[in-house]
């Protein structure tokens, strides 16, 4: 077919199943604290007329011989700057993630409404930052393991066995050109995950080239005691501070909240409103100043 030809998806006796490559041992076993992966040769159903188990990876996913192989023999037309703002942290009242809605290439803007916050399932959403296909790629990958793994144990998988496994896959590409760097928002856990394999847990994260700025305003305000309305308001002061400022950020603010009962997605809001009411806060107290100080003349 048309799709196993762009694939090069072959009949061969002998195939691979991710995330190994020709010169990697298929014995290896990794164990986490949620299950067992058990990574091996190809895997079959004979109740399913032997149907593989686990995927085929196109030649896409081969890992080059050496990296110096892979440096790049086609030459872009432009160096593509990647550049985002997206958040997330934890509260008295669960998760709070937040991105902007800008796709930047270079100087060009691309798109001002992608989604940069993407839900797993019911407990958990994940916020994006770096190549837009890479994330869309892997965002889809994590999205079908856990939906499998689900199937097959009658449970689902953890947040924390999903940032391991997340974090093993991409690990194989350490040193190549894909560009993923995704926070995984639980609606207890907050970990990041990058296109290296670096894992990190932490209460607060904030990715992309707006994160510095965001950054600040987090940590002047955060604390665990914010109510719901504090916690978005915060949320979304951070992000709206860092598009001010970051050329690569801007346009609209998505926001999810992620508790016990699952995720509840805001209404995406026009940063632009946030910059009138800002103004419009200034204005409010330039007055209330300018009357102290005709007041004080008097």
């Amino acid at each position: 077919m048309a799709l196993e030809d762009i694939c090069n998806f072959k009949d061969k006796p002998t195939r691979k199943t991710f995330p190994f490559y020709a010169s990697e041992d298929t014995s290896v076993s990794v164990f986490t604290e949620s299950f067992n992966f058990k990574w091996r040769g190809e895997m079959t159903s004979k109740k399913a007329s032997d149907v593989p188990l686990e995927f085929h990876v196109p030649s896409l996913f081969k890992r080059p011989s050496s990296r110096a192989s892979h440096s790049a023999s086609v030459r872009r037309p432009f160096p593509l700057s990647h550049g985002t703002t997206t958040l997330g942290f934890i509260f008295q009242g669960g998760v709070i993630a937040a991105a902007d809605t800008r796709a930047s290439a270079g100087g060009l803007v691309a798109c001002p409404a992608v989604h940069k916050i993407t839900p797993i399932h019911s407990h958990l959403v994940v916020t994006s930052s770096g190549s837009g296909a890479d994330c869309m790629l892997w965002e889809r990958i994590l999205t079908r393991e856990i939906r499998l793994y689900q199937l097959r144990h009658k449970r689902r998988l953890s947040i924390r066995g999903t940032a391991k496994l997340l974090s093993l896959m991409l690990h194989p590409f350490k040193g190549t050109d894909v560009c993923v760097a995704l926070t995984l928002c639980g609606w207890d856990k907050l970990i990041y995950v990058c296109s290296d394999g670096a894992r990190l847990q932490g209460d607060i994260f904030s990715v992309g080239s707006g994160s510095p700025y965001a950054y600040g305003v987090l940590d002047r305000s955060l604390s665990w005691s914010l109510n719901k309305e504090e916690a978005i308001l915060l949320a979304r002061e951070a992000v709206f501070r860092a598009t001010h400022r970051d050329a690569y950020s801007g346009n609209n603010v998505d926001l999810f909240h992620v508790t016990a009962e699952g995720w509840r997605q805001r209404q995406r809001e026009d940063l632009k409103e946030e910059y009138y009411r800002d103004m419009e806060k200034r204005g409010k107290k330039m007055d209330v100043k300018t009357k102290k100080a005709a007041k004080i003349m008097r």
